[in-house]
């Protein structure tokens, strides 16, 4: 028996350091029980059983080795919280459902029905010159970072300068 759980839903065994619980099904449904036994794979052996129809029966064993009695009980503990969160998680999976399913299949459509002859084929990326000027960028937005903003030289400052000043029509 572990302190602050009922003797009939968790039991302590300190010469094996395991605890079994023992879960109502109406309450905690399967697939709850399974998300927070695999929470637990890492650290400790979790074996799920069916002892009597309605039930499932969760023991959890330490990987260290035995456990105390505190170990156990906060093993029991965090295993229960743990349930818990997993059967919320699942009751807002299915109240949302519905328009999980919406959206998904409202992506789906959208991207298959894209037009498949806009996109290039293979035959046409391989033929096609990307040497070419295709556009005009006057505003420099197609311009690399490193391109646009490289050091320039003292020849190269001096000359921009005098090209800004003669198209303002400022005198040097």
């Amino acid at each position: 028996m572990l302190d602050g759980f009922p003797k009939d839903l968790a039991v302590g065994d300190l010469a094996e350091g395991s605890v079994t619980l023992t879960v109502d099904a109406a309450v905690y449904p399967l697939e709850a029980v399974y998300g927070a036994a695999y929470i637990f794979i890492d650290r400790c052996f979790v074996l799920l059983d069916r002892p009597k129809a309605g039930s499932v029966s969760v023991t959890l064993a330490d990987k260290k080795g035995a456990a105390d009695a505190d170990a156990l009980r906060r093993m029991a503990g965090e295993f229960a919280n743990e349930l818990l969160t997993q059967a919320w998680r699942q009751k807002i999976v299915e109240e949302n459902r519905v328009i999980l399913e919406t959206v998904t299949t409202q992506a789906l459509a959208g991207a298959a029905a894209r037009p498949v002859s806009s996109e290039p084929s293979l035959d046409d990326l391989a033929s096609f010159d990307f040497t070419e000027e295709s556009f005009d960028d006057p505003l420099g937005i197609a311009m690399s970072w490193e391109e646009k903003y490289k050091k320039k030289t003292p020849t190269e400052a001096a000359s921009e300068a005098s090209s800004e000043g003669g198209a303002s029509g400022a005198k040097p």
